[in-house]
């Protein structure tokens, strides 16, 4: 069965001539998927089961106290080459006048106000109250460059295979530009394995696909941080993802109110996250063997700690920790 389709011009192809350049499909292990841009004409597109639909995105921005800051990136988000459909500024119970500033300042963004449950109640208010068919998020701190929606728009047409894809960042360090350490360097592909040890994918530099997030849970909100490794974890575990080496973001650090600042032995939060994932019995085998090993090296690190601190109760939690998972893992218990 054949199908004319009727496809209206929209923000990323602005002109009736370049939508009827974009489009083809194929089909492909019976999943239908999108490639650009080829040009084609009516009678050979086939069309079964789908509505075409061009991408939308949301732009979610959580805030918490920090007003001095959000308009630099609520400017970057609005000074885009393609703008985002929907901007979200999610307040995470603020009480300096954050709600005053957006309406003033920002009008056309969506404001909502929460009381205060964390930065993953807040991305997910954020998720929920939009409707477009991919998600950016950018924490109150950072800012994105002017092009970072475009190339990451292009990016994934190019390539419909991913449904995720980050990019590079530029670090600023209490006003001073600084490198990446080795173990912070960002990649593409098979991802599981380089996340295992820490967050290797910034929230601000993603744009993913709303449906990947809901398959996954979602940004947990038990976690009070490391509640991207988490995510992270959960995606990379099923998916590829795809990597732009441009750094399309500046990432500032060095202030106070940083979760990495504000929480002592952060790896208890990626250990919970690693039981949980392993709890799940989703992984393969090769993937259950790694969490496994990581999970025992960071309780092993935990456990020593509590127990220099004489905090029995807690070195005795990470304990059996380590005596359920070092069964078959790769580091054996010492």
């Amino acid at each position: 069965m054949k199908y004319i389709v009727a496809l209206s011009p929209g923000r990323n192809w602005p002109s009736i001539l370049e939508t009827n350049n974009y489009l083809t499909r194929r089909q492909e292990k019976g999943k239908w998927e999108l490639r650009f841009p080829f040009s084609f004409s009516a009678d050979e597109t086939v069309i079964r089961d789908r509505n075409i639909m061009i991408p939308t995105v949301a732009a979610i921005i959580p805030v918490f106290n920090r007003v001095q800051i959000l308009g630099r990136a609520l400017k970057s988000v609005y000074a885009q080459t393609s703008p985002a459909d929907e901007v979200c500024v999610v307040d995470d119970g603020s009480t300096d006048g954050a709600r005053e500033f957006v309406e003033k300042n920002f009008p056309e963004a969506i404001y909502c106000y929460q009381c205060n449950q964390g930065v993953s109640a807040a991305r997910n208010r954020g998720v929920a109250i939009t409707t477009s068919s991919l998600l950016a998020f950018l924490d109150s701190d950072d800012e994105w460059l002017p092009g970072k929606l475009q190339a990451q728009l292009d990016a994934l047409r190019e390539q419909g295979e991913y449904r995720l894809v980050h990019c590079d960042e530029i670090w600023i360090r209490r006003g001073v530009r600084v490198n990446q350490m080795n173990k912070h360097q960002k990649g593409g592909g098979d991802l599981f394995q380089r996340c295992l040890p820490r967050c290797v994918i910034s929230p601000s530099a993603v744009l993913l696909e709303r449906s990947l997030l809901s398959e996954s849970g979602g940004f947990d909100e038990s976690l009070p941080a490391c509640e991207d490794y988490d995510l992270w974890l959960k995606i990379c575990s099923r998916y590829p993802v795809l990597y732009l080496e441009q750094a399309l973001l500046r990432k500032y650090g060095g202030h106070k109110d940083q979760l990495s600042n504000k929480y002592w032995g952060m790896d208890r939060f990626r250990i919970h996250a690693l039981d949980k994932l392993l709890r799940s019995g989703t992984l393969k085998r090769e993937q259950e063997l790694a969490a496994r090993a990581m999970l025992v090296r960071k309780s092993k690190i935990m456990m020593n700690g509590a127990s220099k601190r004489e905090k029995t109760e807690l070195a005795q939690k990470y304990r059996r920790l380590i005596e359920k998972y070092a069964a078959g893992a790769k580091e054996e218990l010492g």
